[in-house]
């Protein structure tokens, strides 16, 4: 994170402090506030930007040796990234079941996914290209879409690239890492936005779903029938009863953002349907109905708020000014007083 000094800070401090958002980590144990921890230094790009640098994946060992609950604590920082780098050294590309998992909680968000292949110039041009399209390979059953996630391939440490490897390739690479960074950045409250409209689309298409199943169970539920197999039988063949069908033809919905039906076995197993009403019960004579609401968000409320927000960052041409010359790239050295360039491409040795 970005502060006024360089300094680390033990989590139980940042948990406790108020004026930052961890306070809800405390909800995952002492046990994981005594291994988080907490780095400040002054850094311009940290102005704009927090990083989370989570454990890595341990594929043969037990959940319970690390001492809290992991995926748990990946899906709290998930739910709040804007984006999402997976970094890969290429001795190491096995895909297990802790991998799968977090695949499955990133589920809904593989347009923030990028891979990152580390350690690049420790291979061969030749190697480099096999362990790639090894990448791809293992990938292709997790990443569910149809374009895979941008793969960036580099070295990223201080030290100076091995000799005799892709030097220019992996610098652009770099850069182009910098830019992907940046423009998110530049996006990042247009995003929040867009997000919130696609999660609210999804909160509509469950609410007509359940809605659904409530007024095919009410319908066929007779003074005789058990309460209990009706409705499993509705859950278990929801295309009988044309569940799904109907929300199609009454409803803007896409067939796409339709769920899968096995889902709704597994929701209302945990879920009973006594805790439901339908969406016709949640009417009120002044405010109005809650489907109608988040239908006027998505439709009207939110396109507007996304509008306005990108008609006030634009400039108009005239008030436009050249624009700054962009800054040395990390490790080059501009001007005359340039002597040799250093090995670190950081910062001078």
């Amino acid at each position: 994170m970005h502060g006024e000094r360089f300094r680390t800070i033990e989590g139980i401090v940042m948990a406790a402090d108020s004026s930052r958002s961890f306070s809800p980590l405390e909800k995952f144990g002492q046990g994981f506030l005594e291994r988080l921890v907490g780095i400040e230094m002054p850094h311009k790009l940290l102005e704009r930007v927090t990083f989370v640098d989570t454990p890595g994946i341990i594929e043969n060992r037990k959940q319970q040796e690390r001492g809290y609950p992991y995926n748990d604590v990946c899906q709290w920082f998930i739910d709040r990234a804007d984006l999402i780098f997976l970094v890969f050294d290429p001795t190491k590309l096995d895909v297990g079941g802790e991998l799968e998992m977090l695949f499955r909680q990133m589920k809904g968000r593989e347009s923030q996914i990028r891979l990152i292949l580390n350690k690049a110039d420790s291979l061969s041009t030749q190697d480099l290209m096999r362990v790639y399209g090894a990448l791809f390979w293992s990938m292709a059953p997790l990443v569910n879409v149809t374009e895979p996630p941008r793969v960036y391939v580099s070295s990223f440490w201080p030290q100076d690239y091995a000799p005799d490897t892709s030097r220019e390739l992996f610098m652009k690479e770099e850069i182009s890492l910098l830019e992907d960074l940046n423009q998110v950045i530049e996006n990042q409250i247009e995003n929040k936005i867009a997000f919130i409209r696609q999660h609210a689309i999804r909160v509509r298409i469950h609410a007509l779903l359940v809605d659904r199943y409530l007024q095919t169970y009410y319908d066929r539920l007779g003074w005789f029938g058990d309460p209990c197999e009706v409705f499993q039988d509705i859950v278990n063949d929801p295309d009988k009863y044309y569940i799904f069908k109907s929300i199609l033809a009454k409803t803007n919905v896409s067939k796409f953002d339709l769920p899968a039906k096995e889902a709704y076995q597994d929701f209302f197993g945990v879920n009973p349907i006594s805790n439901f009403k339908q969406l016709s019960q949640l009417c009120g004579w002044t405010d109005g109905c809650l489907l109608e609401k988040i239908e006027k968000a998505i439709s009207h409320e939110l396109p507007a708020l996304l509008s306005s927000i990108t008609k006030s960052s634009e400039v108009p041409a005239s008030a436009k000014t050249a624009p700054a010359p962009p800054p040395p790239l990390p490790g080059t050295c501009e001007g005359p007083e340039c002597g040799e360039k250093p090995k670190n491409r950081w910062r001078k040795q």
